[in-house]
């Protein structure tokens, strides 16, 4: 049983969250500003969650996805506006905080195997959040960003399958290949996962997408690689923490982490940000 100061994990629901007043009042203000900045972003989390699912979910952050090398400039905006930040992990996350309340910057996955370009912002659904005009991230580049989200403390496989079911599967099915890359193994287990809990709607993924990624994965059962690499890392880092440091196993994660842009400040930005002893 949780305990009572134990964080409650969401339950989906329909029914949307009664959000605080200045809690409104601030996210309009990030989007409008975001607008005014000319920022190229758009709106993930929460909000394009609902858009595709219908699910609603209680959220203190705004989450904004960005190429890397414009979080700097989207730094300096919101610190002209009275934000605070820090940057909580330069490979992927950037926070801005006022109050009790946060925008997330994100330009791609923490273990770095999907980051994000143009093209996501490109291809957001347009879309009014707090009456300001906007996008939200479209449903295979949000499939994309909850695949490696696979770790113990939290797992984003229903969310997938529900945006699988309320989209009936009308994806751009060569793109969200495009997206996973080498790591169609990774969609093939988020599909069967939705094969198993949606087994009526199993044509919701077309039968040349099974067909494509089961042949794939015969091919590799079959023709296996004695030189591939181990990849447990990029699923759950603590998990498989024991293959890397006690036996010897390569951290493909570091290697995918170390080779991705890092996010930096702007110059006028850099006076202005959180003290991390002081975040939480």
């Amino acid at each position: 049983m949780p305990q009572p100061d134990e964080k409650q994990l969401p339950v989906s629901s329909s029914k949307p969250p009664e959000f605080a007043p200045e809690q409104i009042a601030l996210f309009r203000e990030v989007l409008e500003l975001m607008n005014r900045c000319g920022t190229p972003y758009v709106v993930s989390g929460a909000f394009a969650l609902q858009k595709h699912t219908g699910i609603y979910r209680d959220t203190k952050d705004l989450d904004l996805f960005l190429p890397v090398h414009h979080v700097a400039a989207t730094l300096d905006c919101l610190v002209a506006d009275g934000f605070e930040y820090e940057i909580t992990d330069p490979v992927w996350l950037a926070k801005a905080r006022r109050g009790d309340f946060f925008v997330d910057l994100i330009t791609g996955m923490s273990n770095g195997a999907i980051s994000v370009d143009e093209s996501w912002v490109q291809r957001g659904s347009v879309l009014t959040v707090f009456d300001v005009p906007t996008r939200v991230l479209a449903a295979e580049e949000l499939i994309a960003s909850k695949l490696f989200v696979t770790r113990r403390e939290r797992f984003d496989g229903a969310d997938i399958a529900h945006v699988l079911y309320g989209t009936r599967g009308r994806l751009d099915w060569d793109r969200l290949l495009h997206l996973v890359g080498a790591h169609w193994e990774v969609l093939l287990w988020a599909l069967l996962l939705f094969r198993y809990v949606y087994p009526a709607q199993t044509d919701y993924v077309p039968r040349e997408i099974w067909d494509r990624l089961l042949r794939s994965f015969q091919q590799a059962l079959a023709h296996p690689d004695p030189q591939a690499q181990f990849r447990g890392s990029l699923i759950d880092d603590k998990m498989f923490a024991i293959d890397v440091d006690e036996w010897g196993l390569p951290d493909i994660e570091r290697q995918y982490r170390e080779r991705r842009p890092k996010i930096e400040a702007g110059q006028s930005a850099a006076a202005a940000a959180l003290d991390p002893a002081r975040h939480c």
